[in-house]
Order: structure tokens, then C-alpha cells, then sequence
């Protein structure tokens, strides 16, 4: 069993010379209390860590990691028995070395596996990994299609990165204006990921594109942080069309979804509500009845015309042509454009 604090409390104890009988009166606790401790039978509340931290100047925050170590560990070993199951188990869950060559998370101790789960759970900003189950109801996602546990990963470092970002007042009032700025931005030929997060955030929206770990098909998820709409988007582009048609898809959700994402985090949300968000993508990019105009006569020269006529970009153009099939995406003209 794991004594928690009671193990580095004895040494302290014994190396000051101060008898338990004599640190119970300075507590103003029982003998019999302060063994229990020592011995790990008894978990030690705030209130106490602190007085201890008073008589003894040991900090607060040692006392209190101790004691979680060895809630933790003793939790561990009820459940899996040894720390080679618990090993088994997590190396099973988790992609270690991914983690480790990302930096995402910087492990204490490689080789232990009590370790290990603390600063998952740490990462996680969890209790414990049942905790998990619960936030995998919170969370719409395609379950026959994406591993949680890597994709609760990834939206945990996007959490992370956000904290970094400093958002105005969100207000649904403004929202127009913000597609209006955005598809300005779009329209200049330097794709600026930089310049399109500094708009968000002017709007009061978080905003982050983070590679998503190996294995995983999630391309961008919205979730709202008090009061903040916040979009994460992966890596996962090929071009600046389906960059701006993921950004537009999420911000298709904080129009219609913002209400259910304080409760849920939607990475994949009911038919409905990706239908919709992906005719606000589209519609956003290309008004319907300038796709008309383009359906009726896709040459290069007249595609140039209308992007010059109606400021969309050129990527935008093609990348509609070949999302509904009539260019190819290996195609000269799109990969001509595909970037501007």
C-alpha cells in the first residue's frame, strides 16, 4: 500500500527529533490520528495539509500530490492488480512514443506505469480514466469511426494551446461581419493562418489547427467555452478550399449549434446538424446563384472572370468543381488553383 504524505511526514518527524505524541499537540489532534497518517490509513483534507504546511513549511502542493499519488497508485492496484496489467492496459489505450515525439506530454518516468497514468490523467484534466466514459457522452463523434481515447487527446491539446489566446466579447450580432472579414482574408492570395485565427479571436472566437494523432479521421470539432465559441481544426487539408470549408462547417455549427455545444463538444453531430453545416460551408464560399453561373460554363476563362467579378477565390471555384465531380482533383486546373 502507498503511505502517500505519512511516508515523507515520518522522515520528517525523525530527522527533526519531534515525537508523534508531541506533532499531535501542535496539531491539536489525537496520537492514534497522526499514526493512521503516517501509516497511510488515513487521507489527510486541505484544512489539514494546511496546518501541517504551517508547523512544518513542507508546501501545500507536495502534501497534497502525495496524497493523490496514493490514492491513485492503491486505486491502480485494486483494479488492475499489478503494474504489468496496468502497463498492458495503457499501452493498449494511449500512443506513448506519438505523445512523446509531439511533446504533447512530458513524461515523468517512461518506465513506470503508475507514472504514466498520472500524467495522462494530468493531460486529460481528469480524475481518473472512467472519467472518460463520461466525457465520451458529452462528445457527438462517429463511434464505429474514431478512437476516444486519441481523439479526447487531441481536443485536450487544443484546450491546452487555447488558454494562450486572448478573445473579445463574442457577440451572435457580429457574426456576419466575421464571415465578411474572413472572406476578405480568403480572397488574398498569402494563405495566413495567423492573420484568420487573429480574426476569430477579435470576435471572440478560439481558434486552433493542430495535427491529430495517427489513426484518427476527425478533421475539426466546435465546442463553446463559457460564454467563447471555440473551433479546432486539424491538419488535414489539402488545399485552401477544404481548409475554409472546414472552417466554414464549424462555423456553421456556432450559428445553429451554439446552445447545444455548452453541454456537448460536437465533432461529428446528427445528420441534421452536419447537413446544415456543410450547405452553410458551401453557400459561404459560393453563393448559389454565382454557382449557377459557374455550372453553366466552368472554363478556366470564365472561372477567372467570376472570381475576379464576385472576389472568391480561385481555390474556392475548383475546389467545388471537383468536390461534386466535375473536375478531377489530380486535374491541371485544380491543382493550378487549389492554393489561391
Amino acid at each position: 500500500m502507498n503511505c502517500g504524505f505519512g511516508k515523507f511526514l515520518k522522515e520528517y518527524l525523525e530527522y527533526n527529533n519531534i515525537s508523534q505524541t508531541e506533532f499531535a499537540t501542535r496539531l491539536n489532534v489525537t496520537q492514534k490520528h497522526i499514526n493512521e497518517i503516517l501509516n497511510g490509513k488515513s487521507d489527510i483534507t486541505l484544512e489539514m495539509a494546511a496546518s501541517i504546511e504551517k508547523i512544518t513549511s513542507i508546501p501545500i502542493s507536495f502534501i497534497i500530490n502525495s496524497e493523490n499519488r496514493k490514492y491513485v497508485t492503491n486505486y491502480l492496484y485494486n483494479i488492475y492488480g499489478t503494474e504489468k496489467n496496468l502497463n498492458k492496459e495503457l499501452k493498449v489505450k494511449f500512443p506513448f512514443k506519438e505523445l512523446e515525439d509531439r511533446k504533447w506530454i512530458n513524461f515523468q518516468d517512461i518506465t513506470n506505469p503508475i507514472q504514466n497514468y498520472m500524467d495522462i490523467i494530468n493531460f486529460l484534466k481528469v480524475r481518473n480514466l472512467e472519467a472518460l466514459d463520461k466525457i465520451q457522452e458529452k462528445t457527438l463523434f462517429k463511434k464505429n469511426g474514431d478512437n476516444f481515447n486519441k481523439l479526447s487527446l487531441w481536443i485536450s491539446r487544443c484546450d491546452e494551446l487555447v488558454q494562450n489566446q486572448k478573445v473579445n466579447e463574442y457577440l451572435v450580432e457580429n457574426f456576419y461581419f466575421l464571415i465578411d472579414d474572413l472572406k476578405k482574408e480568403a480572397y488574398n492570395e498569402k494563405f495566413n493562418i495567423d492573420k484568420i485565427q487573429e480574426i476569430l479571436n477579435n470576435y471572440g472566437i478560439y481558434f486552433i489547427v493542430e495535427k491529430a494523432l495517427s489513426g484518427t479521421k476527425v478533421r475539426g470539432c466546435f465546442r463553446v467555452k463559457g460564454k467563447h465559441p471555440a473551433i479546432y481544426n486539424t491538419k488535414n487539408y489539402s488545399g485552401k478550399d477544404s481548409f475554409y470549408y472546414e472552417l466554414f462547417h464549424e462555423l456553421g455549427h456556432c450559428k445553429s449549434d451554439y446552445n447545444v455545444a455548452k453541454n456537448k463538444i460536437i465533432v461529428d453531430g446528427t445528420d441534421e446538424q452536419e447537413k446544415r453545416a456543410d450547405r452553410f460551408a458551401l453557400n459561404t464560399m459560393i453563393d448559389e446563384k454565382i454557382w449557377n453561373k459557374i455550372e453553366c460554363n466552368y472554363s478556366e476563362e470564365n472561372l477567372l472572370k467570376i472570381s475576379k467579378e464576385n472576389k472568391i477565390p480561385m481555390s474556392f471555384i475548383v475546389g467545388r468543381l471537383a468536390k461534386v465531380g466535375y473536375i478531377k482533383y489530380n486535374s491541371k486546373l485544380y491543382n493550378k488553383y487549389k492554393l489561391l
